[in-house]
């Protein structure tokens, strides 16, 4: 709301606190209804990829849109914190439909405390990369040698800017890695922190020095080297009245759907990773537990290791806490796999036991058969993220169930 003003940030028109109740929902929920801007010329790659001659000044052009929201965005103090070519959308088809930036899900007021790792694959800054290996220690037990915490603040925007015009001039980012993973690989978070990346001659030769310099200057590995945002904005090539109308290669490379749709699927991983907030459990020693399903558990002794059990929606009691565990189980395979096991088989075998138990469960059932799945295993890649929300509402289904038992 602060920073939705501005002619280069998609607007909110309204926001409503409503209960609202949607298909396959047993009940209605509170939920907050955010009215936005209709922005119909669809994702900036989109658009490149559509455009036979994509030039340079064209480039220039939309940078100096993404530029003029972040300058907006900065003088209010807000670092905006995932800047990524999904985020920035154009107006309409028109040949001078503006480009506007959404997303404001991980933007935070920068009061020098960003500490939180928030970020995506080949746009973050390396300050951010050191704040999660930081971070990381800390939650571990290992106290960091500095006295004083890690910060970045809004120049990891600027970062993600240097990027974004990287692949806007050429086609693929600066510090690719051929390992897709849900983890930053370690070639590229190496390329990342060291800012090693050039400028490979087959698709750099037509494009200016100008072009190269602010990616230079953007792609710094320390924060206090970099173009602040008033410094983009008065680069010469963001103002140069030369004609630059070299066709980049960009267009051509974009128009390779599994290339962009590899580099998004691993964004959507990513952001679905920092979506899972840091929560401080706390276990308690087994014998000091007083837990109901572990009392009964003892009573009625050891579980025999080869007995096949199906779900029976009438028991009731444990078993429905256990048909809820197996539903639970399948989230988290989607969201925070386990290192060093074959993702896909273990998503496969959550998924067949939390069928197991939850066969009666219709919004389970129904979503299953539109992510092909046949009774035992997927047939095709599945989308992780649609998955963990089918799961989520077939535990909200059978929570809904119980309840009104």
């Amino acid at each position: 709301m602060m920073c939705a003003n501005h002619p280069n940030i998609v607007q909110i028109l309204e926001v409503y606190a409503n209960s609202v109740q949607f298909p396959h929902e047993s009940s209605p929920r509170a939920r907050l209804l955010i009215v936005m801007e209709m922005m119909e010329g669809g994702e900036l790659f989109h658009r490149i990829s559509q455009h036979r001659h994509f030039t340079e000044k064209m480039a220039s052009q939309v940078t100096k849109q993404i530029s003029q929201a972040l300058e907006h965005c900065h003088s209010l103090n807000i670092a905006h914190r995932d800047l990524k070519p999904e985020n920035l959308l154009f107006k309409d088809n028109s040949l001078d439909a503006p480009v506007k930036l959404c997303d404001f899900g991980f933007a935070k007021i920068d009061q020098g405390d960003l500490m939180t790792p928030q970020f995506t694959p080949y746009y973050v800054a390396p300050q951010v990369l050191e704040a999660q290996r930081r971070h990381q220690k800390e939650k571990s037990g290992i106290i960091p040698t500095s006295p004083t915490p890690y910060t970045y603040n809004k120049s990891c925007d600027l970062w993600s800017l240097g990027v974004i015009i990287y692949v806007m001039l050429c086609g693929y980012p600066p510090f690719y890695s051929k390992h897709h993973s849900r983890t930053i690989p370690k070639d590229m978070r190496k390329k990342i922190m060291t800012g090693s990346f050039d400028f490979p001659e087959d698709e750099w030769s037509q494009i200016s020095e100008m072009a190269k310099d602010i990616v230079r200057k953007l792609l710094k590995v320390k924060p206090e080297e970099r173009l602040t945002i008033e410094g983009v904005l008065a680069h010469p090539w963001l103002n140069c009245t030369e004609a630059l109308d070299n066709v980049l290669p960009s267009a051509q490379m974009m128009m390779d759907k599994a290339v962009v749709a590899g580099i998004q699927q691993a964004h959507a991983e990513q952001l679905a990773n920092m979506r899972i907030q840091d929560l401080n459990v706390s276990l308690k020693p087994l014998n000091s537990v007083n837990n109901p399903i572990l009392r009964k558990r003892k009573l009625l002794g050891p579980k025999p290791s080869d007995s096949f059990f199906i779900h029976d929606p009438e028991n009731g009691g444990e078993d429905s806490n256990v048909a809820l565990e197996k539903l639970r189980d399948v989230i988290a395979q989607c969201i925070l796999p386990q290192a060093g096991e074959n993702e896909d088989e273990k998503l496969n075998e959550v998924t067949y036991e939390a069928w197991r138990f939850n066969r009666d469960c219709k919004q389970l059932r129904d979503g299953l058969q539109g992510l092909s799945w046949d009774g035992r295993a997927f047939s095709d890649k599945v989308d992780r993220l649609k998955l963990a929300e089918i799961v989520k509402q077939a535990i909200e289904e059978k929570t809904n169930l119980q309840d009104s038992h």
